[in-house]
């Protein structure tokens, strides 16, 4: 190691993509109309965020099991509007609860919350037209 580079530090910023099936809400549109489809995604969007806030609190209290059911539908949620990348991360949280690994259960937790915020900012661009 060349002199002088013990010490530093370097902070790594860690950008994830996320995933989104424009697709799954194209069908969606083409099922129930342009309307009922802007209904039904905005109620998963608010069923989400309930369920998010949920899971909060459980994480805060301890409770893997309450965790692990609510990632489980916040999962199946954000399938049916194409959010694929947080339904994976919501799925991959469930398991890791359920199993009661807690040291891949803090990694996953936290993925879920980064993914979370890209997600909805994805999907927000994609309803806007903007993607």
């Amino acid at each position: 190691m060349a002199e002088g580079t013990m010490g530093q530090v370097v902070a790594l910023c860690h950008e994830e993509g996320v995933r989104l099936d424009p697709a799954r809400l194209r069908g969606l549109v083409a099922d129930v109309g342009r309307g009922a489809a802007a209904g039904i995604t905005g109620l998963a969007l608010e069923e989400m965020a309930r369920r998010l806030a949920r899971m909060e609190e459980h994480y805060q209290g301890g409770e893997t099991r309450q965790i692990r059911r609510h990632a489980l539908a916040l999962s199946r949620r954000a399938g049916t509007v194409g959010m694929t990348s947080l339904a994976r991360v919501a799925g991959d949280v469930a398991t890791c609860a359920g199993r009661g690994d807690m040291v891949a259960f803090a990694a996953t937790w936290t993925r879920l919350h980064r993914i979370t915020d890209r997600s909805l900012s994805a999907l927000h661009a994609l309803r806007n037209g903007h993607g």
